[in-house]
């Protein structure tokens, strides 16, 4: 029991919140309320969180020896002895395979998303985490892969706008996730991940205001620019939220020093997730009574 405690642990079902991502073609495509696009989106849901557990157990074993002399990292199964690291590997592999097969079963259109989710993440363990910004854009192009993925499992037709947005939003988290590991490691930021050696605080920064800034103008022509939104601009109103949820991470970063990863801020920050929850509410709201009302 003990043994799966821990496999169960090093797969990270926490940052499988991630993977909701794959969601939002059933969303913004208005067929949430369909049983049987449903079915097939959380069928997707299921199998990315797999995948991606296979892949934070290929990373951990990658960075096994690093990860044993990290202040925090150090208690995850594998670095603390809780895990072998043959069953470990094992137990990847055949996540990885079998989400795969089932995914061809499922759709194909998803399955070559998951595919190249996975080549991608297993490049970023082995070798893009260490060049400098193709690191950041590497994160980000997981998220994208993740919009993708949902796409062809509702037979969606979604705006270019989605995937601009998706990606700038996903920059601007893994630039704010490199701060926090700057400023919680401190001097002993390069032993454990040497590719902190190329960034510091003014380049992040300003990288940072960069993103943020981009994220708010591309997600506010994406309300009144996509075809398939509401033609009143009605989507407009969610743009608060947007504009909040930015400056509210970027005050727990400068204000409260916040060091945590982005989807720890998400589950712990109460503001923050109160505020998504109301911008979900409301982009549902629009898109969904305003069509019956119409």
């Amino acid at each position: 029991m003990r043994t799966v405690r821990a496999l169960v642990k090093t797969l990270r079902p926490h940052q499988w919140t991630k993977n909701v991502l794959l969601l939002a073609a059933l969303v913004f495509d208005v067929k949430l309320f369909n049983p049987y696009y449903v079915v097939r989106a959380l069928g997707g849901f299921l199998l990315f969180s797999l995948t991606s557990g296979a892949v934070y157990i290929f990373n951990d074993l990658v960075d096994l020896e690093k990860d044993r002399h990290h202040p925090s990292k150090r208690h995850r199964p594998l670095p603390a002895g809780e895990l072998s690291p043959t069953l470990a590997a094992v137990t990847a592999i055949t996540l990885a395979v079998a989400s795969l097969v089932a995914g061809f079963y499922l759709n194909r259109g998803f399955a070559l998303a998951l595919l190249g989710y996975l080549l991608l993440q297993s490049a970023y363990s082995l070798r893009l985490k260490h060049i400098v910004l193709l690191d950041v854009m590497s994160i980000a192009a997981g998220f994208v892969l993740r919009v993708a993925a949902g796409v062809p499992l509702v037979d969606a037709t979604i705006s270019p706008w989605l995937y601009i947005c998706t990606t700038l939003l996903a920059l601007f988290l893994a630039l704010t996730k490199r701060r926090g590991e700057l400023v919680a490691l401190r001097d002993e930021a390069v032993n454990h991940r040497p590719i902190l050696e190329h960034y510091n605080l003014t380049l992040l920064d300003q990288l940072i205001s960069m993103m943020t800034s981009s994220t708010i103008l591309a997600y506010a022509l994406y309300t009144f620019s996509a075809p398939n939104l509401p033609k009143d601009y009605s989507m407009m109103l969610t743009i608060p939220f947007v504009i909040y949820g930015l400056f509210r991470y970027i005050y727990l970063i400068h204000q409260e020093g916040c060091t945590l990863p982005p989807d720890e801020v998400l589950l712990k920050d109460r503001p923050s997730l109160v505020n998504i929850l109301l911008w979900g509410l409301t982009v549902v709201g629009i898109m969904y009574l305003g069509r019956t009302s119409a």
